[in-house]
């Protein structure tokens, strides 16, 4: 099982050809298995960056996403009290983005292994990454 980083999300459904090696034959393996996760706050990164003209997509947001949500081998992890509370309590140096913070305590609630390019999320002990 697999959870996806913002922009690995973004990426695999719209460029992957930005995705590592790696990360592309485990996403591969995931959607065979449908064990691809993906964080609610995720969708809100999205909304936002396209809210403030950061990413341009092919279809409104919502219909972007609505799609994405309808795809069978993907799921989407509300932020349950669990993974807020969680998310707050991460031991170690991991940076202050609340989001990413939910996105680290969704993967470890899950015991997934968190898709990501972001250096310091790779860096962060206690969860397995891949790129």
């Amino acid at each position: 099982m697999i959870v996806l980083d913002t922009h690995a999300w973004l990426w695999w459904v719209s460029n992957p050809e930005l995705l590592g090696k790696q990360a592309t034959a485990a996403i591969e393996e995931a959607r065979q298995r449908r064990e691809i996760l993906i964080s609610s706050i995720s969708a809100w990164e999205v909304a936002m960056l396209v809210q403030r003209g950061r990413l341009q997509l092919s279809l409104k947001v919502h219909e972007w996403i609505a799609r994405c949500e309808a795809l069978p081998f993907m799921e989407f992890v509300p932020v349950d009290n669990a993974i807020a509370v969680q998310a707050t309590c991460l031991p170690g140096d991991l940076h202050g983005d609340p989001a990413d913070r939910i996105i680290v305590a969704t993967a470890l609630s899950h015991g997934a292994t968190l898709v990501t390019k972001d250096r310091k999320l790779r860096d962060y002990p206690g969860i397995a990454t891949l790129w």
